[in-house]
């Protein structure tokens, strides 16, 4: 009788102890999904604050400031976006997107390819990503911001 309650006191204590490792890994994950409205699609990152909503053929997509609201509007490349595991071109306001720790997006055509790239090893940061990031957190606006959009902050 004793080894049976034992047994059974065991396993409750180590039940709970399994099912926090294995959530601990899922949420580990270093890729995180996000909402598409957090996302400033001009410059690629992530926000805790919903972004500008802006409307362009019948699709909606996100910017930081009236300038994103301009580049995006006037070039189509822009809302475009490609695909880290199909390879494939993506339209930013249809695609699942997902933010790494540092804010930065992927986008993805489906669901299946953004855990498919989750489930794989960070990619390294490329050093124009890295580069001003030093006092940028909690200017509204992300490192890594092409050439063109940097010019107007």
């Amino acid at each position: 009788m004793k080894t049976l309650l034992l047994t059974i006191l065991m396993a409750f204590i180590t039940l709970p102890v399994m099912a926090t490792e294995s959530e601990h890994q899922h949420s580990d994950s270093w890729l995180k999904p996000v909402e598409a409205k957090f996302v400033c699609m001009m410059n690629d990152k992530a926000f805790d604050k919903e972004q500008m909503a802006i409307e362009i053929d019948g699709k909606t997509y996100y910017g930081c400031c009236p300038m994103c609201k301009e580049m995006l509007g006037k070039d189509p490349e822009k809302r475009a976006a490609i695909d880290p595991v199909s390879k494939n071109k993506v339209d930013k306001a249809t695609a699942i997107i997902g933010a790494d720790s540092h804010g930065m997006t992927y986008y993805f055509e489906n669901e299946e390819n953004f855990h498919k790239f989750a489930s794989g090893p960070m990619p390294e940061m490329k050093h124009e990503h890295m580069e001003g990031m030093e006092g940028m957190e909690g200017m509204g606006h992300g490192a890594a911001e092409s050439e063109d959009h940097k010019d107007h902050h």
